[in-house]
């Protein structure tokens, strides 16, 4: 059996697709805030930079469908920071495991 898709529908599917990587992008200030909020103060947690990917990833892959070039470049720049950034938080816990004096 096989499943027959017409463009209308591939169409639909890529929107869908479309607004779901917005919602996870929306995720990432929604934990952003809750974490300030509870902290009273201004902090980034890790869970953030993961909805960040996953946002810019699936924003990406519609971006692509739609040959757009200004959303392919943004998101591909996005999301080699947004890997950068949790490199750097996994490597400094790391160093404060090792060597938790001169954790700053």
């Amino acid at each position: 059996m096989s499943v027959s898709l017409n463009a209308e529908t591939i169409e639909k599917i890529w929107i869908g697709i479309g607004f779901f990587g917005q919602a996870m992008f929306f995720m990432r200030f929604f934990v952003q805030w809750l974490a300030s909020e509870r902290a009273q103060k201004s902090v980034i947690p890790v869970a953030f930079w993961y909805f960040s990917i996953a946002g810019a990833l699936i924003i990406l892959s519609y971006a692509i469908y739609r040959a757009d070039p200004v959303f392919i470049a943004g998101q591909s720049i996005g999301l080699l920071i947004y890997t950068r950034n949790l490199y750097l938080i996994r490597k400094n816990a790391a160093a404060e495991k090792t060597n938790p004096e001169q954790a700053a």
